[in-house]
């Protein structure tokens, strides 16, 4: 990115105090390391001065009245030796920990045989001029089960199109952003970011009820909703608001639709080559998809076999009617493994990218590799909850806190809107989705869960208003890159014209995804299954 660029917005006031106050943050690790350090302090004093609260599910034994729950110094003799003692099983025991990893391990290979990147441009490819925005905004929310690979892959790609089909390159840039990143939740299905999210959840929801489990479904009906109501104002924003705004697109010089063609030096060449991201997928390729789509409908059938053949092995008939396909949910985790890693084996072998079990073993282990920034966070996340737990002032806080908002009596609906509010605003200051629910689901999920609220819908909540303000806040990774792409085409492209184009895709994302969430909640539309709005213990 080139400074000059930055520079020329500075007198843009509201976007350089946003710049200017989140680069003050520290990165999320020392971040979570300065609230451990509080929250040190913060329990000495709640200890100091009683503060407590009424458990509202455990009973004490000795009085068969409600357990009081008192505020836990962290520097109590039994807390300090919990610490140094169970420090390994702390961070091994983080529920967030190994559903990421085993996901990555199979999304890992899919990525890096090169099978995201190809499902991606055979997505958009071929797209009729008429249909390109929602084509494109359709694969861009898709791509989200690809990660990095979406924003590296798709979105220049996506200006390439849109020049080829003679349509300003730039508009195509701001599609495939919005749909990647404003609509980093919205799918089909569900993926590693599920299963990120509610190990958090899971986490902070067994601090009020122990038995609860995480369901990595437990947002699929709700996500494929967000991609339905997404889609239409990306849509619009793009074809009606955006590309007129820009106007008649003109090369400049030499550059034209080759410098969209090109990479920068931060793409994994593994997963995406520099020359012909723009060409034709070629023959080789095109079987690839294919034996890929094979795999995974090999693998579906599998995973149908063990949940509906003659053992049920993925149904527990000794559970009640509502709980049997309990273990189905949970083995979706390794379901997505399977299927990432078995498709990205098979596109990889077809292509010649995959030559051996050695290559399939190097991939595992390079996404694995890739994974480090996000264990040496978790580490810190991990403790964080934990001594939260055992201060017991995240329990304190969210019955105190359930206790005023009853007291309030706000409509469920108005009270998950000023969720996605809050974190919508959160959003502009600390961009890492885990870091800010580790941070925010302590407090909202059991608190919200005490009013009867579950706890996939506060997750649900959660993701609408993570997603909305992603595309508007420079502090996000990759807003930078995103930067860089414009530039290549637009040269005095700078960072206040890209957040200018971005703001009304911001805006009407987060409209109408408060719009769904309050339809949602109103309607008591299950969010997944087994995964209904309210607490069904209410």
């Amino acid at each position: 990115m080139r400074a000059e660029a930055v520079n020329a917005t500075d007198n843009n006031k509201f976007l350089g105090w946003i710049e200017r106050a989140g680069n003050k943050l520290p990165d999320p690790v020392f971040l979570f390391l300065y609230l451990v350090a509080g929250l040190i302090l913060l329990s000495v004093f709640g200890a100091a001065m009683n503060w407590s609260a009424v458990h509202p599910t455990e009973i004490d034994p000795e009085t068969g009245t409600n357990k009081v729950i008192a505020a836990t110094s962290l520097l109590s003799a039994e807390n300090i030796r919990k610490l140094w003692v169970e420090m390994p099983k702390t961070f091994t025991g983080f529920h967030p920990l190994g559903y990421v990893l085993v996901v990555m391990l199979g999304a890992g290979v899919a990525e890096k045989s090169g099978l995201f990147g190809a499902a991606m441009r055979a997505g958009v490819a071929n797209a009729p001029t008429y249909l390109l925005t929602p084509i494109v905004a359709l694969v861009a929310m898709m791509g989200n089960l690809a990660a990095d690979a979406a924003y590296v892959v798709l979105i220049p790609l996506a200006g390439v199109i849109y020049a080829a089909a003679g349509r300003h390159p730039i508009a195509g840039i701001a599609a495939a952003f919005a749909g990647v990143s404003g609509g980093f939740s919205a799918n089909l299905f569900p993926g590693q970011l599920d299963a990120l999210l509610f190990g958090i959840t899971q986490s902070a929801a067994n601090t009020v009820f122990p038995d609860w489990q995480a369901n990595i479904a437990g947002n699929w009906y709700f996500i494929v909703g967000m991609t339905v109501v997404f889609l239409p104002v990306i849509w619009y924003v793009t074809d009606k608001i955006v590309e007129p705004r820009l106007g008649a697109y003109r090369a400049e010089g030499a550059q034209a639709i080759a410098a969209g063609m090109t990479m920068t030096e931060t793409v994994d060449a593994s997963s995406v080559s520099e020359s012909d991201i723009s060409q034709p997928l070629s023959s080789d390729q095109r079987k690839g998809l294919r034996h890929a789509g094979l795999a995974s409908l090999a693998v579906a059938a599998l995973w149908m076999f063990m949940t509906l053949g003659p053992d049920t092995a993925l149904i527990d008939e000794t559970a009640p009617a509502e709980a049997q396909l309990t273990p189905f949910y949970q083995s979706l985790v390794a379901g997505f493994m399977i299927l990432f890693l078995l498709a990205g084996w098979a596109y990889g072998r077809a292509t010649g990218i995959i030559k051996n079990h050695r290559d399939l073993v190097r991939m595992m282990s390079d996404s694995m590799a890739d994974m480090a920034y996000f264990l040496v966070l978790a580490f810190a996340i991990s403790h964080f909850v934990a001594m939260f737990g055992w201060s017991n002032l995240g329990l304190i806080t969210a019955v105190h806190g359930s206790d005023g908002l009853n007291a309030l009596a706000l409509p469920a609906p108005l009270l998950l809107i000023l969720v996605v509010l809050f974190t919508a605003a959160l959003n502009l200051f600390i961009g890492s989705a885990s870091a800010k629910w580790a941070l925010l689901a302590p407090v909202l999920v059991p608190m919200l869960m005490l009013l009867g609220v579950s706890a996939e819908m506060t997750t649900a909540a959660y993701r609408v208003g993570d997603g909305a303000t992603n595309i508007i806040t420079p502090l996000m990774v990759y807003f930078p890159l995103i930067l860089v792409f414009c530039q290549r085409w637009v040269k005095d492209f700078g960072i206040g014209s890209l957040a200018a184009t971005m703001i009304p895709y911001s805006i009407g994302l987060l409209l109408i995804g408060m719009a769904l969430v309050g339809v949602w909640v109103a309607a008591e539309v299950p969010l997944g299954p087994s995964a209904p709005v309210y607490l069904t213990t209410r």
